[in-house]
């Protein structure tokens, strides 16, 4: 198996909770992840020239040691000491800097391609294990489906799928890093945190409507204080039909849920 070509599924978060920060510096979270039919292609090929090469349709990503592609494929390189060379074209539909998990799902496609052409027999948890090294949502883009994400995101627990729905995306043109959002997080005011075993409940009853009252994200509140328009898209897409409309991660993309596709037009 000299080439691959894979899609990397983008992720949105029915709930996400910040808990506490922990003493390494890192933070405690709680959240459902859920993958959906957004994705970027991967394309992998060896070469007989040794190293990593990256190239992509956006100009301005990085195609160096900062692309997560990068780290994931060097570090199985030096792990199992591959001699050959790897090169990764990357077709890029997920939105960047997002919340959507777009650089982690490139990393995850890069371990799973690797690991299947170079033929390293590493099980799915192996996999997991490395991916978090490259970056904490990495081990949930190699599982992929539902599931509920604690510690830092790298604790995995498989979820039954979520009831059949729609999901609309709105991603304004602005970016936010994670960091920001958590300089925007002022745990000790937290009211009120996001009902993540509520949100399992619905989920294994099948209840979308329940599920979709229950969907929150604890960034929002700090993230719309200082950009409005993530506000504005939730409203518009609340009046125009959907269940419940949520930032998805760190921002500033919003999902909205919908029970019938045309509503979404």
């Amino acid at each position: 198996m000299d080439e691959l070509n894979l899609k990397a599924l983008a992720k949105i978060n029915i709930g996400l909770d910040v808990l506490r920060k922990r003493e390494d510096g890192y933070h405690e979270v709680r959240m459902i992840m859920q993958t959906i039919h957004l994705f970027d292609r991967l394309h992998i090929k060896k070469t007989k020239e040794p190293g990593i090469q990256i190239s992509s349709n956006l100009y301005y990503l990085p195609v160096n040691e900062n692309n997560l592609i990068h780290k994931a494929a060097a570090l199985l390189m030096d792990e199992f000491s591959i001699t050959e060379g790897v090169e990764f074209r990357l077709e890029k539909h997920i939105p960047v800097a997002a919340g959507m998990a777009g650089g982690s799902t490139d990393a995850a496609a890069a371990l799973y391609g690797m690991n299947q052409m170079f033929d390293l027999g590493l099980n799915m948890e192996q996999l997991k294990e490395r991916g978090v090294k490259s970056g904490a949502d990495v081990p949930y883009c190699l599982m992929r489906g539902t599931a509920l994400a604690e510690g830092i995101g790298e604790k995995l627990t498989r979820l039954p799928e979520v009831p059949k729905c729609y999901v609309l995306i709105g991603k304004p043109g602005i970016n936010v890093s994670t960091k920001t959002a958590y300089e925007n997080l002022n745990l000790a005011g937290i009211g009120k945190h996001p009902d993540i075993d509520g949100l399992i409940r619905d989920i294994e009853d099948g209840d979308l409507y329940a599920m979709a009252s229950k969907m929150e994200n604890v960034f929002e509140p700090g993230i719309i204080r200082q950009y409005p328009v993530i506000g504005n898209i939730k409203e518009l897409m609340e009046e125009k039909g959907a269940l419940k409309a949520v930032m998805s991660g760190s921002g500033p993309t919003v999902f909205g849920i919908f029970d019938n596709r045309d509503k979404m037009a």
